[in-house]
């Protein structure tokens, strides 16, 4: 018999019966509106029978409902009502399906420009993204503007999906120029040979989603779903120093417990075990760790993404926003921030202003104290100390914090890496930060 567990999806409240893996695979799609990526997620999620009876029979209601023939799969993630009325996708919806091969968490992005912030936070955790082009549009300044955020975000590989291949007659000169044009593109922002693979489909159809298709001949790459299958997997954050930002001190002051003392958070990154030594940060104390606790009870060891409570052989004073790390690996603790952000606001940036850092549990005031750059993703060029950055512009930016901040390079870990620029005024989010030079054209290499 098959171990399953019981997932339920953050946007609806679904529970899910998935078979239990440990091979797991987070992936994010992206493209411009109406490129169809609805449709394809809903027929990878109906192909893979990952669709409960009820949802089918609802979207099979409202497909007739509008006069379909067909049932509209698009509706299986297109769950807010003003999706449903408007035909297209506004917030990031997570889905979760499995095959005998591997499990699969993805993260079904917006397309409309003005949504490019939910772009940011679907691709945030992700280890692939799916990114598709109408085959008879191309590559459109939306598509150019994706693939930036997501070399931006580090996800290190890319799927180029040429939708409706089918309305272009499954034209093969057609497909190669779109794949080529594109990889052209994906190699000029940083990435390598074999990080990116183009794949013509039609989600309507199904035509090489899951299985391949008899309407290409010609092609003879993988379906989606077997390159999903197969495609290795990036190592999850457990092979980096560990780091967990304390979200909660821990003091019940019983009878049982009198003398407990624990921190409560996540782990972030790397594994952390009873008798580690620690570096509890700003303040820069050692200590070694004496015991985890998890809502299981106590455990010899956890890895990134548990949440549990961390107890020390020392009496530390520590308090939330602290950030406890392996000691022989500790990031840099500064109040000078320099990160490339993405403008999520409506309202330009200009230097000299005044925001909130939010950096793990951590929220400090800051000052921008320079516009370094300005990144231009359609001509993959930079604009040095611009005078603003609008709206889902890139650029790099100069930040002087109240406090110091213990901070990692992106590259190296996602989650200390990363920070939002937060509205003082009203608690808006401004930006989404990452420490360091994760895109190529902005550190003035080659575009070519």
């Amino acid at each position: 018999m098959t171990e399953t567990t019981t997932r339920t999806a953050p946007d609806s409240g679904t529970e899910v019966t998935l078979p239990v893996h440990t091979d797991q695979l987070r992936l994010a799609t992206a493209g411009s509106v109406d490129d169809g990526k609805s449709t394809l997620v809903g027929r990878l999620l109906h192909d893979t029978k990952s669709v409960l009876a009820d949802q089918l029979d609802a979207v099979q209601r409202a497909s007739a409902d509008r006069g379909l023939q067909t049932p509209d799969l698009s509706l299986l993630v297109d769950g807010l009502r003003a999706e449903r009325e408007q035909g297209i996708t506004i917030d990031v919806a997570y889905r979760y399906f499995a095959t005998p091969k591997r499990s699969f968490v993805l993260a079904d992005t917006p397309g409309h420009v003005q949504y490019t912030r939910n772009t940011v936070t679907g691709a945030s955790t992700a280890q692939l993204a799916v990114l598709l082009v109408d085959a008879r549009k191309g590559v459109l300044e939306q598509t150019r503007r994706h693939a930036a955020v997501l070399a931006l975000l580090g996800v290190p590989r890319l799927v180029l999906a040429v939708n409706k291949i089918d309305m272009v007659d499954y034209d093969e000169a057609t497909y190669r120029r779109i794949a080529e044009e594109f990889t052209s593109h994906a190699t000029a922002l940083g990435y390598a040979e074999g990080t990116v693979v183009t794949i013509p489909v039609s989600a309507l159809h199904g035509d090489n989603v899951v299985e391949k298709s008899e309407q290409t001949p010609w092609y003879e790459g993988p379906a989606l779903l077997e390159h999903l299958e197969s495609v290795p997997v990036a190592p999850d954050p457990h092979d980096v120093p560990f780091r967990m930002p304390v979200q909660y001190v821990i003091r019940p002051r019983t009878a049982d417990h009198p003398d407990y003392r624990g921190y409560a958070g996540q782990v972030a990154a790397g594994v952390v075990a009873e008798g580690d030594e620690v570096v509890v940060l700003p303040a820069g104390v050692r200590t070694r760790v004496s015991k985890v606790d998890t809502p299981d009870g106590a455990a010899p060891r956890a890895a990134a993404g548990r949440s549990v409570t961390v107890l020390l052989e020392d009496d530390v004073d520590i308090s939330r926003g602290d950030l406890i790390a392996a000691a022989d690996s500790a990031p840099t603790v500064t109040d000078e921030v320099d990160a490339t952000v993405c403008w999520l606001a409506e309202k330009p940036l200009r230097p000299g202003a005044r925001v909130l850092v939010k950096h793990g549990t951590r929220t400090v005031q800051a000052i921008v104290t320079e516009l370094t750059a300005r990144f231009d993703e359609q001509q993959l060029s930079s604009v040095e100390t611009p005078e603003s950055l609008e709206l889902n512009e890139i650029g790099r930016v100069s930040l002087r914090t109240s406090e110091p901040l213990p901070v990692d390079e992106y590259a190296a870990s996602r989650r200390t890496g990363s920070f939002l620029v937060i509205d003082p005024s009203d608690g808006t989010t401004l930006a989404a930060g990452l420490v360091g030079l994760p895109l190529a054209p902005l550190r003035g290499e080659s575009a070519s």
